[in-house]
Formats: C-alpha cells, structure tokens, sequence
C-alpha cells in the first residue's frame, strides 16, 4: 500500500510494543509503505540488528516517555501481556486506537486495562505476513468507528488481505483455519515430500519438488479467478494419474481437515478462558 494511502486511512504517529517476527513484518510493510520513521515509536527490551537499524534511521527505540499517538498496536506474546501492555497506559484516555495481534487475549483484557471507552481492534494475522502475503480478520470494540477500523485494515493490508468479523466468537475458528494454517500446509510439504521419497525419488529431490508445487499451487490459487474447485477439476483429467491419486486422498482430507481445524479452535476457546 502506498504512504498515501496510509495517511489517507488516518496513520499518522504510532506504537508498536513488541517487534518479534511478526513486529516486524508489519513495520517493515509500513516504512515501505511511506510511514515515516519519525511517526513510530517502538518498545521492545530485546531489539534486533534490524530493528537497531531502523532506529540509526529514525524510528524512536524505546522512549522513556511516549509521545501520544494514533493507535498502539500491541505485538507481544500473550504470555508477556500483563507485563508489557501497561506500557501503553499513558495513552488511554487520549483516542489513541488499540490494536491487537496477540493470540488468545480478547477485547475485554484490554478494555479492563484501558477502560471500556477505549478503542480496541483484536486481529489475527499469521505468518505469511513475513513475505506480505498474510491475511488478518479483524473486529473491533463498540468504542471503534468506521474511519478506525479502516485505519486498522490499512496497517495490517501492508502484509497481506484483511477481512472483518461479524463477532469475536469467530476469532477462534480464524485461529483455527488461518492463524494455524500455515502449518498445516508446511506439513503437507513434508508429507509429499516423504510420499516422493518412498516413490524413488532422493530425499533433497522430493523436497524440493514438493515445496514448488504447494507455493507454485498457491500462488496459482491466489491469482485465478477460478474457485479451488475448479482448479482441481482443470488439472484432473478422467481416469488420469491425478484421478487415481485424488481418489484415495479426497475421502480422506475434508474430514480430517475438518478435525484439525476443529481440535485448533478447541485450543483456541481453552487458552482465553
């Protein structure tokens, strides 16, 4: 997304507590994306080179005051949260936004520590943000307004799709399906590659044409404006390799995706209890 598009959304000075991996795949989409360095603030006790780097360019590296700001978004662990989201209380009360990424800390955490007044985002972005091609569902409190949580989108589309919720009950089947998926599809790599392996083929081999044939489907899948359906379809030809092999893995996959995805968002309502 370009800068202007950016400050159109309304960014203008913001926080990031926590700048791990996914910290900064999201402040790297930014800056690319004309944020300037003099508009973010970052606390993070344990900075990274890259990080260092940034800050030798401009962005502020754990002030010991923060300068108020359009919206914090909160990309720490969620077991470091208590320790690290009073950091941000300085800014309530000021129409600072707050934005979450942390997995498994709904919206009421955060209005218990900022007030229910506050304006707070919960999203869940997973990692294929690193190469800005993640996907983040969002919902917001009832203090959010529409020009905030288009804000919100406008940060997170910097790696990747946004898409709303209609309640954040569905948070957990987002976890579930997208926020765990990726590995899930890693794994496949692994299990196509082993299948490879077993056919005949080096173990280096197998890996490598598995792993161009999951991203090489994918990226296929993303560009087309055909439904996954269909794309199957179009590659299976009648009483083909593809048939035959289909004919033993689809009996088997939906219900068992079905059962991952399930166990996942399982987790997922335990963990926020």
């Amino acid at each position: 997304m370009a800068g202007t598009g950016l400050a159109e959304a309304g960014v203008g000075s913001l926080v990031l507590l926590g700048c791990g991996k996914m910290g900064q795949a999201m402040l790297e989409g930014w800056l690319k994306g004309g944020l300037p360095p003099a508009q973010v603030q970052v606390i993070d006790p344990y900075p990274s080179d890259w990080l260092k780097a940034r800050a030798a360019r401009g962005v502020t590296l754990n002030p010991a005051e923060l300068a108020p700001a359009t919206i914090a978004v909160i990309a720490v662990k969620p077991q470091m949260m208590t320790q690290a989201a009073p950091r941000l209380a300085v800014l309530a009360g000021q129409g600072t936004v707050i934005l979450s990424i942390a997995a498994g800390t709904p919206i009421a955490t955060f209005e218990a520590m900022f007030g229910a007044g506050t304006a707070i985002i919960r999203a869940m972005p997973n990692t294929p943000a690193a190469v800005g091609r993640g996907i983040a569902a969002l919902i917001g409190n009832a203090a959010v307004s529409e020009a905030q949580m288009t804000m919100a989108e406008a940060l997170l589309a910097a790696v990747g799709q946004t898409v709303r919720l209609s309640n954040e009950e569905q948070m957990h089947a987002v976890t579930g399906l997208s926020g765990s998926g990726p590995a899930y599809v890693f794994h496949l790599i692994e299990a196509m590659a082993a299948a490879g392996a077993a056919a005949g083929l080096t173990p280096d081999l197998a890996m490598q044409l598995a792993r161009a044939t999951v991203t090489g489907a994918g990226a296929l899948a993303g560009a087309s404006p055909e439904s996954a359906e269909q794309l199957r379809v179009n590659v299976t030809s009648p009483g083909g390799t593809t048939a035959a092999g289909l004919a033993v893995l689809m009996p088997a996959l939906v219900p068992l995706m079905t059962a991952t995805v399930a166990a996942a968002t399982e987790r997922s309502r335990e963990l926020a209890e």
